[in-house]
């Protein structure tokens, strides 16, 4: 199979960050530190990678990074008190509570405790209804804005396309729905009730799968010619990573597609800064 369908979500990245960099010194010029504060509770290997990436990303960047550590014997008042801190710290621009935080505690209540202007994650309740309304003062959720990045970096004009997510998570599928109708796209949501999902996302030019079940898509779900965004990420036994979609059936049917890893994965880091620039900008 050529390679030149694949989509460089790594290249775009780049581009992203460059361009955040630029701006992180023009904004140091006028007096303003952009500064990111990340709290991270508990041993989950996988979190303290993710927040590693995020503080490193930072640190290329411009970006100060702040990390509030806790062990996972602590209390949902703990973080609470750490949040209104930094919420009240003016040299703090953006506040990210990394997940999934220990089994005793609540998450939600948490995060719409942060102020919405420093909620870099964009999963306020306030961010989420400036998504729904189309009012671009809001913060967007990473991984879905980078998803929009990667499909518009082969197609900008997205006016009619159909476009199908499979997945509704308030982290992914429903703001990804919601940028899709604002690119003007006709939007499916499709999810485990769904009938006869193959065939509806056969329909589909934009085919965005966030389910976290490897390889689910097939490439005779794919309509010939398709945008495909794996945002999934799964370990196989052998210990490969792998996404939602099968890439080797489905990549020589699809227009475009993205890897895993390689594809989403570096965008949602890219957005998060880009997220944290526009906090410091107010």
């Amino acid at each position: 199979m050529s390679q030149s369908n694949k989509i460089d979500g790594k290249a775009i990245a780049a581009i992203v960050r460059s361009q955040v960099t630029q701006d992180v010194a023009a904004l140091k010029a006028k007096g303003i530190a952009p500064a990111l504060a990340v709290i991270l509770v508990g041993d989950d290997p996988a979190s303290h990678v993710y927040v590693g990436n995020k503080i490193k990303a930072c640190g290329e960047v411009g970006i100060k990074s702040i990390e509030e550590r806790l062990p996972a014997s602590a209390s949902a008042q703990d973080i609470a008190a750490i949040i209104t801190r930094l919420n009240n710290d003016k040299n703090v621009h953006g506040i990210l509570l990394q997940l999934p935080l220990p089994a005793h505690i609540h998450s939600a209540p948490l995060i719409q405790m942060i102020a919405p202007e420093k909620d870099v994650d964009g999963l306020t309740f306030v961010n989420a209804g400036k998504l729904v309304a189309g009012d671009e003062s809001g913060m967007v959720p990473c991984t879905p804005q980078g998803s929009l990045l990667l499909i518009k970096s082969v197609h900008q004009d997205l006016t009619g396309l159909n476009a199908v997510v499979i997945g509704r998570s308030l982290l992914f599928g429903k703001p990804m729905a919601q940028l899709l109708i604002g690119e003007n796209c006709t939007v499916t949501t499709a999810h485990s009730k769904t009938k006869d999902l193959p065939a509806l996302c056969k329909t589909a030019d934009i085919l965005v799968a966030a389910v976290g079940r490897p390889k689910m898509v097939k490439g005779d779900w794919v309509k010939n010619g398709a945008i495909v965004i794996d945002v999934g990420i799964n370990r196989l036994d052998n210990g490969k990573l792998c996404g939602d979609v099968d890439f080797d059936e489905a990549a020589p049917i699809a227009g475009h597609i993205t890897p895993v890893p390689g594809g989403v994965g570096p965008m949602t880091i890219a957005c998060l800064m880009q997220n944290t620039l526009k906090a410091a900008k107010g």
